[in-house]
């Protein structure tokens, strides 16, 4: 039986939040804009948290995807992380079957686990962006979820593409893990789990 989840009133309840399957740095992007419009927390509290590598695939388990115990293989994931204040650190990951929010510390002991044991071209990197740098700089106008054929992949969100002034596309700045290329900062699983994973 599964834990109840924590409470919090920095975002909605998972069933409530703004989510299409698929586009996970959108779905991020929606709750950064919901803590900037309406949330009870600090904007400055939170971090959308990009994860792929150079070969843009990674496992993460406990994804609703799953299959038993197995991960999934994404080409990147997108998360939100909270620095409460209080010390807390909250992971928010609308795709997985762990608790919304999750203690990071489980949420990297569950879902993360440790690149020690899988292969090299597995093993995973974090970009972690400031929320609001995140909601400023982030663009996308969904051509990497369209086939050769011009057509969707996976059906898009019912509002609009998420641009900026001087652009209209560039995932791929944030997919990246170069650390010159884009924003935020680029962490190795292990400098992200020695980091954030105190429970506080």
């Amino acid at each position: 039986m599964q834990s109840p989840e924590p409470f919090s009133t920095a975002l909605p309840a998972r069933p409530d939040c703004c989510y299409t399957s698929c586009y996970c740095e959108e779905n991020v992007w929606k709750l950064c804009e919901y803590v900037r419009q309406r949330g009870e927390r600090p904007l400055e509290e939170f971090y959308a948290v990009f994860l792929s590598n150079e070969n843009r695939m990674i496992p993460i388990w406990k994804q609703k995807s799953s299959r038993a115990d197995a991960p999934v293989i994404w080409d990147y994931h997108v998360i939100l992380l909270q620095v409460c204040s209080e010390g807390q650190r909250l992971i928010y990951d609308l795709d997985t079957e762990l608790p919304f929010p999750c203690p990071c510390h489980v949420y990297i002991k569950e879902a993360l686990r440790s690149d020690a044991n899988i292969r090299k071209d597995f093993r995973r990197k974090l970009r972690v962006i400031q929320a609001d740098e995140f909601l400023r700089t982030f663009a996308s106008d969904r051509s990497h979820m369209k086939d050769a054929d011009n057509k969707w992949k996976k059906p898009p969100p019912p509002y609009p593409c998420i641009q900026t002034a001087v652009s209209s596309m560039n995932l791929d700045d944030f997919i990246s893990m170069e650390p010159a290329v884009g924003y935020g900062t680029v962490y190795t699983l292990q400098e992200f789990t020695e980091q954030f994973d105190s429970p506080g």
